[in-house]
């Protein structure tokens, strides 16, 4: 054996200067709206009165028969060991007969990978599908983590803004006008987090077919799938239009529909060479999903949706009331969303106004000083790309809804 010298063995050949985190990770914000719920739960825990209109997740408790699988999970010894990285069989083929039934898509097992929530779908899809500068066209406003998940995979986010005035719709025109020579994926979400938006089917189809025209990836996030309201559908891009399905991947969960966000169960159905690569990527990363959490998913998607139907009706209850109560504030302009448990009002309006002897010159500002004046947590625009709105989440009780919101009407009421 040859010998450290104690040359190399001194402090000075260690590198220095560099920095302690890396450029890569450093670059990644925080999550906006876990920020904000955690600092309305902690104002909570101090005492604090505050109402949290921030994280997206059902007030509602995981219906019970979904619960009694996990407990009989958690007695069977082969859920204490590893299991597939790419997921339970069992699970993968609940998935496939849940998208077979829900939207129309046709998949096999082979087209499926489990994973840790929706957001590790959204990220190993990007991990696999792109290189260093290839661009990703991004309708906004968008979730908070896509841009981020696009950066973590070396791409390179390219939002395309819509408005209050399109209903918060990009058209493939936008989208057109924001393609390059190297924009190699559109993300497509709708029902949308934050704005609740719903595509009408004619233009899923119409952008759907521009993306196939122009050889690009699509991946549509379908978590909200059956959260949509006053006659409005969320059809599948690939299943209205099939040429598509070889360049497409879906995204789901089980977080939104049946009251799940905490058993981290999401999954991605797509080409079998995606699939495979990103099971891969899963396998070293990961591994598999938890596997009492996966029986659970299990038995969400085979059953029936007599429980999301049970909570649907409360949203859109819920819904119809924020935005009647949002509409009544003088400078705020609240489109009805169609889907998904979001409003998304424009606040422009407000700012530069005297609100409380105080004046927000943008909606990060005005957020702040709801939640120090009015004990209300809302997230700023800034989040999501588009400065000027605040995203209120309404999967809350009724009564705090209610009180939430006559908090700000009192408060934003007096703005000068």
């Amino acid at each position: 054996m040859t010998a450290v010298s104690s040359e190399s063995a001194t402090p000075s050949a260690v590198p220095t200067g560099g920095a302690r985190i890396s450029r890569r990770i450093a670059a990644i914000s925080e999550s906006a709206t876990l920020a904000v719920d955690a600092k309305a739960k902690a104002l909570k825990a101090a005492g604090k009165p505050v109402i949290g209109f921030g994280a997206g997740e059902p007030d509602f408790p995981t219906p019970d028969y979904i619960v009694e699988a996990a407990i009989a999970a958690c007695h069977q010894p082969a859920m204490h060991r590893y299991t597939p990285a790419g997921g339970l069989p069992a699970l993968k083929e609940a998935i496939v007969a849940k998208t077979a039934r829900d939207s129309g898509l046709q998949a096999t097992p082979a087209n499926v990978l489990v994973t840790n929530g929706g957001k590790q779908a959204v990220y190993e899809a990007f991990a696999t599908l792109l290189d260093p500068g290839d661009e990703v066209l991004l309708p906004a406003p968008y979730w908070t983590t896509y841009p981020e998940a696009i950066r973590l995979a070396g791409g390179v986010p390219v939002p395309v803004v819509a408005d209050e005035q399109s209903g918060y719709l990009v058209s493939a025109a936008q989208l057109e006008a924001a393609r390059t020579s190297r924009t190699k994926v559109l993300l497509f979400c709708s029902p949308s987090n934050p704005t609740g938006a719903v595509y009408p089917a004619e233009q899923v189809e119409e952008i759907g077919r521009w993306a196939v025209e122009h050889g690009l990836w699509v991946l549509t996030d379908e978590i909200y799938e059956h959260l949509v309201y006053g006659g409005a559908t969320a059809p599948s891009m690939p299943v209205l239009v099939p040429e598509l399905v070889d360049r497409c991947v879906v995204v789901n969960g089980v977080a939104k529909t049946y009251a799940m966000t905490g058993w981290r169960v999401g999954w991605m159905v797509g080409p079998t060479d995606v699939v495979k690569a990103a099971t891969n990527l899963q396998s070293h990363a990961t591994s598999n999903v938890a596997n009492v959490s996966q029986a659970a998913a299990v038995a969400a998607l085979s059953g029936d949706l007599s429980a999301a139907e049970a909570m649907r009706q409360a949203f859109d209850r819920r819904r119809r009331t924020i935005v009647a109560m949002l509409r009544q504030i003088p400078g705020v302009a609240c489109p009805e969303p169609q889907g998904a448990f979001y409003v998304y009002p424009s606040v422009k309006g407000l700012l530069g106004r005297p609100i409380a002897g105080r004046t927000a010159e943008t909606s990060v500002e005005l957020a702040e000083l709801i939640l120090e004046e009015a004990e209300v947590a809302v997230v700023p625009g800034e989040a999501f790309g588009t400065p000027g709105y605040l995203r209120m989440s309404y999967a809350l009780g009724d009564d705090d809804l209610v009180e939430g919101v006559s908090r700000m009407q009192r408060l934003l009421g007096s703005a000068g």
